[in-house]
């Protein structure tokens, strides 16, 4: 079975939607899976240095009292999942394109989901600017990624071209937020979805065939 899942690493809910995933997994796994993170950005607009974080979060939510109700919700729902979301932490909201680039890199070396994990804790536990190239090479070396190619990655623009044809071929088949996980290219489940649901899919997509899914 395959599982496509697009997700962006600013994303809270695609950082819950993981653990619900490794949990569903844990309790029915799959013989023969092949997970493949797939990029989407949340924040396609965003300047390529990223922006203050309040900042942020006034143009997004309409100001801090709006922006604490809705954290306050994933704050609580991470922690029935095991993850203790430090929001204030986070002084800088990223434009996410280029740890996309990193995360195509390590769909080619099998390190994909080691990265994105690293990604995920970095951003949301520590703090960390994964805008940053230098945040975003030590992540890639935790993750077992070789330098050269980790800065190659970067600069590329095969890389960078890529990301965005399939984020744009993402939203051209309607997907419209993240986490959404897609099964043997045929059956797609959006949202951070408990692990009995996930469950549920996984008999349904061996039922069938995969679809091809463009690399």
């Amino acid at each position: 079975m395959r599982i496509d899942i697009f997700s962006d690493a600013v994303c809270p809910w695609c950082f819950i939607g993981k653990r619900r995933l490794e949990a569903a997994l844990s309790a029915r796994p799959q013989a023969d899976l092949t997970l493949r993170w797939r990029p989407f950005q949340l924040n396609p607009a965003m300047p390529a240095a990223g922006m203050e974080r309040q900042a942020y979060l006034d143009a997004k939510f309409g100001g801090r009292a709006n922006a604490e109700r809705v954290y306050d919700a994933i704050r609580e729902t991470g922690d029935s999942v095991g993850l203790g979301f430090r929001f204030d932490r986070i002084a800088h909201t990223p434009n996410t394109l280029k740890s996309h680039q990193l995360l195509h890199l390590a769909a080619d070396r099998g390190d994909q989901d080691a990265l994105m994990e690293r990604l995920f804790q970095l951003y949301f536990l520590e703090g960390a600017d994964i805008g940053n190239p230098a945040v975003l090479a030590n992540a890639a070396a935790a993750a077992g990624l070789e330098p050269t190619e980790t800065h190659a990655a970067l600069l590329a623009d095969a890389r960078r071209d890529a990301v965005l044809r399939e984020d744009k071929q993402a939203r051209e088949v309607g997907i419209q937020g993240v986490p959404t996980f897609v099964f043997n290219g045929r059956y797609a489940l959006s949202g951070a979805q408990e692990p009995k649901v996930l469950m549920q899919m996984f008999d349904l997509a061996r039922e069938s065939a995969p679809e091809p899914v463009p690399e």
